[in-house]
């Protein structure tokens, strides 16, 4: 992604020294060269997208469009279209109060099992939302859940489960409550605390559902390296320095490594009756969370 900086960069002013507008900066021949040496022929119509996709959001028109390339370039380089309707993958934008939108890169729970799959190592992988009274039992030892055969009780939500199993017959399950999703979110998001626009307030579910999955392929997954890109990438601003190195800024989050050192008994939870001896150990006590919440 060096010469997409550099290129970009050098592109950034007009004569007049007046920002470039991202219409004509992606009409730049060494951009599109660029997006076509990540992409192929699929680099015309993932160009459109962007557009299409800042031309809606008035935050990202505020946005500096080298920075939306940007994230845009990460978006590419894991081949994972950027369409909101698809749920692979996201620009969006973060204001702090007072500041400058900056665009995000987001990764949505489909780019996770879509990532997953290219290894051809899952034999299947799946996370969705627990209705009440579907989980009879969690192991908090072997990660088994056993689900009730006699069904919900109520359409009420309450927590959200991520399961795979690899070809070589390996499987695992993660399920929180819901009350644990609430406490990582309102720990690691400063837009979900303070209550401003963000995909936490605007589509808690699929959010809840991605950070369940990518705490599971995180800590039991086989991390490829488009999958390690995607982890560290999500949820930041990628800056690429003059130098070519690539630094990752997280503006509605705390580090990286603060989400490691996050316990689950550090959250309030429900969880469903335990099958294992041990009943008075508090629901998954032992296990640090994986990171971040970061976008859907």
């Amino acid at each position: 992604m060096s010469d997409l900086k550099t290129q970009l960069a050098k592109r950034a002013q007009n004569d007049n020294g007046q920002g470039i507008t991202l219409s004509a900066l992606v009409k730049q021949d060494a951009i599109k060269a660029r997006f076509q040496e990540l992409l192929g022929q699929k680099a015309p119509g993932f160009l459109a997208s962007v557009l299409n996709v800042v031309n809606n959001n008035s935050l990202l028109k505020e946005c500096n469009p080298q920075e939306i390339l940007s994230q845009a370039a990460i978006a590419a380089t894991l081949d994972l279209p950027i369409n909101p309707n698809l749920g692979f993958a996201y620009i969006v934008p973060y204001k702090e109060k007072g500041g400058t939108p900056r665009p995000q890169f987001q990764l949505g729970y489909r780019g996770y099992i879509q990532l997953a799959m290219r290894t051809g190592l899952y034999k299947t992988i799946n996370a969705t939302h627990v209705f009440e009274g579907e989980i009879e039992s969690y192991n908090r030892i072997t990660g088994e859940v056993v689900f009730s055969q006699d069904g919900a009780k109520s359409d009420k939500i309450v927590g959200y489960i991520a399961y795979f199993k690899l070809i070589n017959g390996f499987e695992k399950f993660e399920y929180w409550p819901l009350e644990k999703v609430r406490a990582h979110a309102k720990r690691f998001s400063q837009s979900y605390r303070s209550g401003t626009s963000s995909p936490w307030q605007t589509d808690f579910d699929a959010m809840a559902t991605k950070t369940v999955l990518k705490s599971l392929l995180h800590r039991y997954g086989i991390l490829s390296i488009e999958m390690q890109t995607a982890i560290q990438a999500d949820q930041a601003t990628v800056i690429e320095r003059e130098d070519g190195s690539v630094e990752y800024e997280y503006p509605d989050h705390q580090t990286v490594e603060a989400e490691y050192s996050i316990t689950n008994d550090e959250a309030t939870e429900q969880a469903p009756p335990s099958n294992d001896k041990d009943e008075g150990l508090p629901f998954d006590a032992d296990d640090p969370l994986a990171p971040d919440p970061r976008g859907f």
